[in-house]
Order: C-alpha cells, then structure tokens, then sequence
C-alpha cells in the first residue's frame, strides 16, 4: 500500500471516490467494446460533465470549480483503470486551459460552459505530417482576408479529433517569421472546408478516437484568433509543463496499479507446483518495481504540489515526463513478463497497459525532446 499523501486534502480524497464509481460504473463496463469500435461515445462525455469530471479547475460556469489536484484524480483513477483511450484531460487540462487562459470574455462563454458540460468536445491540433515535435516547421497556413482568416492545411494524430467539436489549431500566419509567427485558432466543427479523416488505427489506445483533420480554405472570423496575434508558439510553450506533468501523472498510477494487480496474480498463479510469487526472482523484480516507483511517487507529488502552487517549470516537468513515461514502458514490460502467456492476452490489463504506454514516450513531447530541454539547463 501506498502511504498517505500529502499533496491531497480530504475534499480531493472524496472526489477520488466518486471519479472512481463513475470509471467502474459509466466505463469499465463498456470499454472493450470502445477499443474494438476505435471511439469513445458522446453520451459518456456528457455523464461525465453531469459528474463533475470535466474542466475540474475552472470556475463555474466554465468548469467544475476546483483546482489541479482534483483533475490530477481524474487523470489517475483512468490510469489506475487502464483506460488510458478516454481523452478527458485533453479536453480539459489543454484545451479547456488554453481558451480559459487566453481567451476574451466573450470566447469563454461562448464555449467553455458547453464543454465543462460535455456537450462540446474538445482537441488541440499541433502536429502535421512530416513535422513530429517541429512545431517551427508547422505549414497550415492562417491568412488574413479583411475581417477574416483563411485557415488551410492539415493536421494529424489529433486525439479527441472524430468526436471534437472544438479545435484549437496553431497556424502560421507569418510564414517568414518561423515560430515567432504563428498563431492559435478556433475552430468549430461544421465549418465549411473543415473535414475529418477516418479514425486512425493505432497500437494501442484504441478508445481514443485519433483522426487526421483538414482544413480546405476554412473562412474564420477574426474572433476565432485565440490570445495574441503571433504569440502561439509562445501560448503553447507555456501550457506544455502542465500537459507534461499530467502525462507523468498518469504512467506514476499505472505503474502503481498494475503493479498490485501482479502482486495479487503471482500469489495466486503456480507452476511447478509453488505460486508465481514464490519464486525469488519474482520477488525480486517486484520489490524493484516497488522501489522504483516509490521513488517516483515522492517526485511527482512534489511536482503536482508545486504546481498547484504556481511554482512548477519546464525542467522539472520535463524530467517528471521522462522519468514517469520510461520507467512505465520498463516495469510494465517486466510485470507483464511475470504473467507469462496471460500477459499477452487482451483480456488482461497488464497486455493493455503495457501496448498504451507505448506513445507515452512520443506524445506531449518524445524522450529525446525531453533530455534536450534538461540538457538545455545544465
């Protein structure tokens, strides 16, 4: 068992508990058939606005009225569930975050109480093809026409992307200007010229609905420009230590959780005629898991504390995801080894876990962009 911890006060703990009945209740009941359909449906997202699972730091009537600690339960008790394709945090931990921080009063009402709701889903849309983490190299092109924008281009591995009803899109409008010129947008499904592509088929995560999107001379009205003209690069670069930690938060919980569901199958699985766990190697390889991931713990909750306060920066974000997301591809390799053949059965969390974890290491930033911003600082 894990020790108490300090970084949740009793509202957070109580909070837990009802996250925790909605994914047992409204999820896990349903969400093999989500993975093989390649999409979460809609109907969920608007029981979890009813809950109070979306936008959990904004204030009313644009979230649920909490701070990060209570969004840091809903990414966890996902993670513990190995639910990893439900992209609530996206919503509301990026996208949600950007409107509520950069937007006007009038941007803010027009579409954040519909998506604390549910009724409008949310996506950020950065990469493209052939640009990765480059976000300098971004080609979707917003140009101005009078009192509009003229948004082309495309865009992929957008999660939330086939349901959203709502994209943030960062768009140069600059060209010459490189990062310095680009800019973020809103972009509302529907619009003529807007389009999706199929959802994409992917290893793992198959829940999320993962699409390419495309923007075919998309007329925007000027009100549709999210924070400053040119500013988006810089708009995004100050986001990115939260979307960093919450992707540590959840390999921190996976780890935790598949780690007791192993503890619990080793004790009762035997070969040869003694339990799995009886076995000194088995013991050892948990025991170091457990260290491991005690170590991380103690980390990230320092992380989540001092962001909670204002204080977190890139660098330690950035060695939260590193740390967090590589250790979760490692253990989960190892836990999975200890299920034997079972491990590589579906039905099993631990074959799931160990499968989603894998973009782990690549989205929000891959390891390699990871060790050059820590290198950046020594």
């Amino acid at each position: 068992m894990m020790p108490a911890r300090s970084v949740f006060r009793d509202d957070h703990e109580l909070f837990r508990e009802q996250v925790r009945r909605f994914v047992a209740d409204e999820i896990l009941p349903h969400y093999a058939t989500w993975e093989r359909d390649g999409i979460t449906p809609r109907a969920l997202w608007k029981r979890a606005g009813d809950a109070g699972l979306l936008n959990c730091t904004l204030p009313p009537p644009f979230g649920a009225g909490g701070d990060f600690g209570h969004a840091a339960i809903v990414i966890e008790e996902l993670a513990r569930a190995s639910c990893l394709g439900i992209g609530f945090s996206i919503h509301s931990d990026m996208v949600s975050s950007y409107i509520h921080r950069y937007g006007n009063d009038a941007q803010r009402e027009r579409w954040l109480p519909s998506m604390a709701a549910g009724e409008r889903i949310g996506a950020i849309a950065m990469t493209e093809p052939g640009t990765g983490s480059d976000l300098k190299a971004i080609r979707t092109r917003a140009r101005p026409d009078g009192d509009h924008y003229i948004l082309s281009g495309q865009k992929t591995f957008i999660t939330n992307g086939a349901n959203a009803g709502l994209v943030v899109v960062l768009a140069s409008t600059e060209p010459d200007l490189g990062a310095r010129g680009l800019s973020l947008f809103c972009v509302e499904e529907g619009l003529p010229g807007f389009s999706k592509g199929p959802v994409l088929e992917k290893i793992g995560q198959h829940a999320q609905d993962t699409c390419e999107l495309f923007f075919d001379d998309v007329v925007l009205p000027a009100d549709c420009l999210l924070g400053e003209l040119n500013q988006g690069f810089s708009h995004v670069a100050n986001e990115l230590t939260q979307e960093r930690l919450c992707i540590a938060l959840r390999a921190g919980a996976s780890i935790e959780a598949l780690l007791d569901e192993t503890v619990a199958y080793t004790r009762e699985r035997k070969t040869f005629g003694r339990r799995v766990f009886d076995y000194q190697n088995t013991r050892f390889q948990l025991a170091d898991a457990r260290s491991q991931s005690r170590m991380l713990r103690v980390f990230l909750d320092d992380c989540l504390a001092r962001h909670m306060d204002g204080e977190l920066d890139e660098v330690d974000a950035a060695i939260a995801k590193l740390n967090a997301t590589e250790m979760h591809g490692r253990l989960l390799d190892a836990l999975l080894q200890l299920h034997g053949g079972y491990g590589y059965m579906s039905e099993y969390a631990i074959g799931r876990a160990w499968v989603d974890a894998r973009a782990m290491r690549i989205y929000g930033g891959s390891s390699e962009i990871m060790r050059e911003i820590i290198a950046r600082s020594l």
